[in-house]
């Protein structure tokens, strides 16, 4: 956080893959005393990399971005800067999403809809070293959550996995998939063939059905 004349500043990192979105979230947060936006991300991939060179106190990251999802980001920013707090925005409201989000390593959860009540909140609240929630339910599952630990979230894939199960649930082919992550054709092959073995899974379709409870891509 930087410091002025007696007050402390919130600097921001925005990432939602909808300009629009990220022009309004920006004009909300900017007219704040103590928050401002040092940047933004059309991606997951822009994400990390401006996490890593800006360092801002906090990262508002959306679940569905192109390339590499928000959960996912918000593992990456989270290794690579463990200082930088992340806060999930998402329009879904299931809870297997929000349970994701910690599990990523996010300290809080605002659902699109109600980001205009929500959000300065849950920005001061997670700058500050709290954890964000926004009703009864989440109250609960964070609970549940912390006596529980990650146990009931257990995941085999390594990273590079969930993100070449992204890029697949997402209608890439494996060649595409290859250039985007700068692999061989043969490495992306040999990864999602591992990844049906360990989930016991046949086929794309039921790749993608598992995409979707990680909150990898949207349903």
């Amino acid at each position: 956080m930087t410091a002025g004349a007696g007050n402390t500043t919130v600097s921001v990192l925005l990432a939602d893959d909808h300009a629009i979105v990220r022009s309004g979230l920006r004009m909300l947060i900017d007219r704040q005393p103590d928050m401002r936006v040092v940047g933004e991300a059309a991606d997951g991939v822009e994400a990390i990399a401006l996490a890593r060179a800006l360092d801002p106190d906090l990262c508002v990251l959306d679940v569905s971005m192109p390339r590499i999802s928000g959960l996912e980001a918000t593992r990456e920013i989270r290794a690579l800067r463990p200082n930088v707090r992340v806060l999930v925005l998402s329009m879904h409201e299931d809870d297997d999403y929000f349970l994701q989000a910690l599990a990523a390593g996010a300290s809080g959860y605002v659902v699109k809809r109600a980001a205009d009540t929500d959000l300065l909140e849950a920005i001061r609240t997670v700058a500050a070293g709290g954890t964000f929630v926004s009703g009864e339910r989440q109250r609960e599952l964070l609970a549940a959550w912390r006596e529980r630990g990650r146990e009931a979230l257990d995941d085999p894939l390594t990273p590079r996995e969930r993100e070449v199960v992204k890029l697949v649930a997402e209608g890439f082919t494996n060649r595409q998939i290859a250039e985007l992550l700068t692999l061989s054709e043969k490495t992306v092959e040999s990864h999602r063939a591992n990844v049906l073995a360990k989930l016991g899974m046949r086929d794309r379709v039921e790749l993608v059905r598992y995409a979707i409870k990680r909150g990898l891509v949207e349903p």
